[in-house]
């Protein structure tokens, strides 16, 4: 047969439908309109965002940026067949990130991949988004919904994020003021949060372990897909407290990677292990994957979900100010000197 005698084509017989499309954004539009705060422009529709920095008060400012994903642990929510929490990961990754330089997140936007858009999981994924840039005070002002065949197998998506804030020029958080003798306060963590989490599918599978199956009265899946903890309030409650000399954020590298980022070439880290209350996952994780020590704590955050750096004198009144905001926090190292490694982990009773 000709071409000439084929049926004619639609962008819906190549398995794009541009109205399953249209229908979403109508749903995601309240979502967007509750998380906006001053400076945003306009709404959601147009090809681009507008932002206006002068309905904020700030005398120098500086843009900051940055963007991540979720990573594997998409695949967990898949096969949970619940949504509604990775797009709260998705802005947790990229506000804390925007804290950590002392940063104030002003605005978000999402990318969301899939094969066939299902409209109940774009939109629970969504709604997930847009509760996390509620609690990071972002504005979630636009995104991009990517449908392709092929690229993705039935059912799957993937996710992008994108954040931007804002901080003075004086105020920017870089560890320039890091000294020998400093504290290192650690907060908790509310799981791996979205880190490592090819090696916890890994265990998963060797293990045959059921997602399904009791892990201290949850389900052990949604144990795994308890969203990362987002930081950005409480982390701006202690800059206005007490004098932060760096902040880092535990994300893939855990512990040994993330906590010399923040140090001075002349510095390193020693932080006692055994001071915090490790969440049970991380044991279990070990136990079953037969995972040495030191992997685990280059692999996940092992129960610590961001490190302060502060002088000795004010790490008293930095305790009692993470307590108050509701955190979990304890005083788990010190700087020193640069010695051999920039990071060590020690395990002092």
């Amino acid at each position: 047969m000709s071409s000439h005698d084929q049926a004619p084509l639609t962008y819906e017989d190549a398995g794009v439908s541009v109205d399953r499309g249209n229908r979403l954004v109508d749903r995601i539009k309240p979502m967007a309109e509750q998380t906006q705060r001053p400076g945003v422009m306009g709404g959601l529709g147009g090809f681009s965002a507008l932002f206006d920095l002068s309905k904020l008060k700030y005398r120098d400012p500086i843009l900051v940026s940055c963007t991540d994903g979720v990573g594997t642990k998409l695949r967990l929510a898949l096969s949970m067949g619940k949504h509604d929490t990775v797009g709260i990961d998705l802005v947790a990754m990229c506000a804390n990130d925007l804290s950590v330089q002392g940063a104030e997140p002003l605005f978000f936007l999402d990318y969301y991949a899939c094969s066939h858009l299902d409209l109940e999981v774009a939109t629970a994924v969504v709604a997930g988004i847009a509760h996390g840039c509620e609690l990071a005070g972002m504005a979630l002002v636009g995104g991009e919904t990517a449908e392709m065949p092929d690229m993705y197998a039935a059912g799957e998506y993937d996710l992008a994020g994108f954040g931007v804030g804002i901080v003075e020029r004086d105020d920017i958080i870089d560890g320039r003021h890091i000294a020998v003798g400093d504290v290192l306060i650690g907060i908790a963590s509310s799981g791996p949060h979205s880190n490592g989490y090819s090696l916890i599918r890994k265990i998963i599978a060797r293990e045959e372990a059921d997602l399904r199956q009791d892990f201290n009265g949850k389900a052990l899946g949604h144990v795994l897909l308890e969203p990362t903890r987002i930081y950005v309030q409480t982390i701006h409650r202690l800059i206005e407290k007490v004098p932060v000399h760096g902040l880092a954020h535990i994300t893939g590298g855990g512990l040994i990677e993330n906590v010399p980022r923040i140090l001075p070439a002349t510095a390193s880290a020693v932080i006692d292990a055994t001071i915090w209350d490790e969440p049970p996952i991380f044991q279990w994780l070990q136990e079953k994957g037969h995972i040495d020590r030191k992997e685990m704590y280059r692999t996940f955050n092992c129960g610590i979900g961001m490190v302060a750096c502060v002088a000795e004198k004010d790490a008293e009144h930095a305790l009692v100010c993470l307590q108050n905001s509701g955190e979990k926090a304890w005083r788990i190292g010190s700087v020193e000197a640069l010695r051999e490694k920039r990071m060590r982990i020690e395990f002092v009773r």
